[in-house]
């Protein structure tokens, strides 16, 4: 397995799979482009397209510091438990590190069992339930 960061659009929409809804050529150039914004692909040998992905955004705070928000993490299904969840999941961490991040965290729900494995297979610790707020500025 190769995990390699991406480097432009074509790369991201090779992904496009993976995603949750289609890719969008200008917000992908918008993602790629914007300091603090991290995407890494992985390949398993012999393919083309990307067979994983993980996403994740420094965010800073005046009284905390830097850490990394994991947004999204994707592994195709029939690539799962091999690894690859956990090896982006590690990949990102260890970019978090290099730049100083005092750590990193990620939203899941709590009946997610299969993203909660992964996470916890790459080190991260339950922190309980949570709920999460939102709004829909549509």
């Amino acid at each position: 397995m190769e995990i390699r960061r991406a480097g432009s659009v074509c790369e991201v929409a090779a992904a496009g799979d993976l995603f949750d809804h289609a890719v969008r050529t200008e917000w992908a150039e918008r993602f790629l482009t914007a300091a603090g914004h991290h995407l890494f692909l992985a390949y398993e040998d012999g393919t083309d397209a990307p067979v994983g992905f993980v996403s994740g955004v420094e965010t800073i705070h005046p009284d905390k510091g830097t850490e990394m928000f994991l947004y999204e993490l994707a592994v195709a299904e029939p690539y799962r438990r091999r690894g690859i969840g956990r090896a982006l999941v590690g990949r990102l961490a260890a970019l978090g590190r290099e730049l100083g991040c005092y750590g990193m965290w990620v939203l899941v729900d709590t009946g997610n069992d299969v993203a909660l494995a992964a996470y916890r297979s790459a080190g991260g610790k339950g922190e309980g339930t949570c709920s999460v707020v939102t709004w829909d500025f549509d």
